[in-house]
């Protein structure tokens, strides 16, 4: 070797994970290290910019920023950057600036790739060990997006500003115009605290925007002292000051809400509004939601949906998260149910009685993505005469399921749809019908029970939705028998691994040589997820949400959760990416991936993740015995 390249294979040796490898290898690394200087402030690396090497410092410092401009870390001599891109999609996800003058090692992709291939040290020191390494892509993913780690307390400015339910109007207007606020919250001191958070909001008992004067008091041309509690918005949603931005952005969205007030163990401590999170979402999802809600009839709803892929390919863009891109698409999906319900009513007169249009599966778990069909269900009020009031509901539901696919959400090809009858019944009816799946758990009430059981009211009288919610957790917990055969059920599809850790692959067929990840990846982490839910009474819906209350419980061994919720995230979002990327080819998108186009390091983290799916799996079958009960 030549005098300079004995001394890049010196200074190498002396800096982790280079003093582990080989002399020989060390040697041939030297050999093929390109040089590079950069004066001081100089971009190195920009956001979004293919990047072909691997980073090491040799004289100097750097910079490396988040994607918002945010320091994300300083390195000197020795220091390492570039990993992540090269570990991703070769592209630039941490940008980097020269501090000073600086001068560093270049290695190309290529030996990066092989040396990681031939040399464990080396590969470990990039990607970590087993499931940490898993968990290591998941935060660095998530560190790069304000969404995903700013909490909605850090939004929360002033002391919160309470009135009783006897205030007068003309009192509660001085107060906000005093205060300079849009809203104020009711409570009631004397109201008790329950013992069940779930079913309880502490004491805020409404709240009053300045929207709710203009239209509820003046408009009507109420006195001045009418109480509080006469025009208060008592449909609350509520934030814990522990939820993240994003959630709240979501809940907006959802509800199409104003005002969210958060509270800190029920107690009241602010009001977040929409203004207050716009600086941290573009307005995108926001004007989308609202769009659907103006559209006037379905041919304008199908023209409008148009716009959904590419609001999905911005969101990937923009590194959110499964949940947050999950829980997105199913709120804009429920809007579309809600338009179009409300055409319906239009066009066929009020109901003839109350009723309740309900979501289930992904949508209902706000796992929703781009390829998705439709399941819903109706819940009848039980006054409804079969003989005087089933062609309204027929109407309405064929109403509702042909605009739906109109607009992108395909028919279910299992019939999940209220234009069935069979899936319009009354409150009794599905009480009864659910309280029939849990006691006699055979196949196909296993089948419906993993539909039905995630379920979610989108219009009309909702509550009735959360009631079945509550009686499915307080049927199904520690019921040995249906918990059994729930567990067996989810063992039935299985991670796409061979005997040797290696992909087992389509054969046949279009998508020959691919493997589904939502079929043998997502779909049964969530019914790995549901069976341990279910186990423990909790009435969530959503996975992660699950795997928070099954954390709590201490259900499972320590850590086993935190590993579902990693695996569930790698496979959803290597899920989304493809879908992303087969928009922006002009492609269909599908679930089916061949993991020969994947990086290695992707190849690996996501039989890492598949090995937690197959270990869970095998978990049930120990667990869950209908003699012994929940172990």
């Amino acid at each position: 070797m030549q005098a300079e390249q004995v001394e890049i294979a010196q200074f190498l040796a002396q800096h982790p994970p280079f003093d582990d490898l080989p002399t020989n290898a060390l040697n041939e690394l030297a050999q093929q290290v390109e040089v590079a200087y950069y004066r001081s402030q100089t971009d190195i690396l920009t956001l979004g910019q293919d990047i072909a090497d691997l980073f090491i410092i040799r004289s100097g410092s750097v910079e490396i920023y988040r994607r918002n401009n945010e320091l994300y870390n300083r390195l000197d001599v020795g220091g390492i950057f570039g990993q992540m891109g090269l570990l991703m999609n070769r592209k630039v996800r941490f940008p980097a600036k020269a501090l000073e003058d600086t001068l560093v090692y270049c290695i190309n992709f290529e030996l990066f790739n092989r040396y990681c291939d031939e040399f464990d040290s080396f590969a470990d020191y990039f990607e970590a060990d087993g499931n940490v390494r898993l968990r290591q892509a998941l935060v660095e993913q998530a560190d790069s997006n304000d969404l995903t780690t700013a909490k909605v307390k850090s939004l929360i400015h002033r002391d919160v500003v309470t009135l009783s339910t006897q205030t007068t109007i003309q009192d509660v207007a001085k107060v906000m115009t005093e205060e300079a606020i849009s809203s104020v919250l009711v409570t009631d001191l004397n109201k008790p605290i329950s013992d069940d958070p779930e079913e309880d909001d502490g004491q805020i008992v409404g709240i009053i925007t300045d929207r709710d004067i203009r239209t509820k008091v003046v408009a009507e041309g109420l006195g001045l002292d009418v109480t509080a509690d006469k025009i208060m918005s008592t449909n609350l949603v509520l934030l814990d000051s522990n939820a993240y931005v994003f959630e709240a952005v979501l809940a907006m969205l959802r509800d199409n809400l104003h005002h969210l007030p958060v509270v800190q163990k029920r107690r009241p401590i602010g009001v977040i509004s929409q203004s207050d999170i716009l600086r941290y979402e573009s307005q995108s999802s926001l004007l989308l939601v609202r769009g659907i809600l103006a559209q006037q009839t379905i041919e304008d709803l199908a023209h409008y949906a148009r716009q959904l892929p590419s609001v999905f390919v911005r969101m990937v863009n923009e590194d959110a998260n499964s949940h947050m891109i999950g829980t997105a698409m199913a709120v804009i999906g429920r809007t579309f149910k809600q338009r179009l319900l409300v055409l319906a009513e239009e066009k066929f007169g009020p109901p003839p009685v109350p009723y309740c249009f309900i979501a289930l599966g992904s949508m209902a778990r706000d796992e929703q993505l781009i390829v998705t069909d439709q399941d819903n269900a109706l819940i009848l009020d039980d006054n409804y005469d079969d003989e005087k009031h089933n062609e309204y509901f027929q109407n309405l539901s064929d109403f509702v399921c042909d605009g739906l696919a109109q607009c992108g959400y395909t028919y279910c090809s299992g019939e999940i749809m209220a234009s069935f009858k069979k899936w319009r019944k009354t409150r009794s009816q599905w009480f009864d019908q659910f309280s029939q799946w849990i006691a006699l758990p055979k196949p196909q009430a296993l089948l419906n029970s993993s539909i039905f059981f995630d379920l979610d009211g989108v219009w009309g009288k909702t509550k009735w939705a959360d009631e079945l919610k509550t009686f499915i957790a307080k049927q199904t917990k520690q019921n040995r028998v249906f918990l059994a055969n729930m567990a067996a059920n989810a063992r039935n599809r299985t991670p796409p691994l061979g005997f040797f850790k290696g992909f087992v692959l389509e054969h046949n067929g279009q998508h020959k040589r691919s493997m589904n990840l939502k079929r043998r990846g997502t779909a049964p982490l969530s019914d790995v997820i549901r069976v341990h839910a279910l186990a423990i009474g909790s009435r969530k819906q959503n996975s992660f949400e699950r795997l928070e209350d099954i954390i709590e419980s201490r259900l499972l061994p320590e850590g086993k959760a935190q590993d579902l919720r990693d695996a569930l995230e790698y496979i959803a979002m290597m899920r989304i990416r493809h879908q992303a990327w087969q928009i922006e080819q002009e492609e269909e998108p599908d679930n089916d991936i061949d993991p020969h186009l994947l990086s290695p390091f992707e190849q690996r983290n996501l039989k890492e993740a598949f090995a937690i799916l197959e270990k869970a799996q095998s978990y049930l079958k120990f667990s869950y015995s209908a003699n012994v009960g929940v172990k």
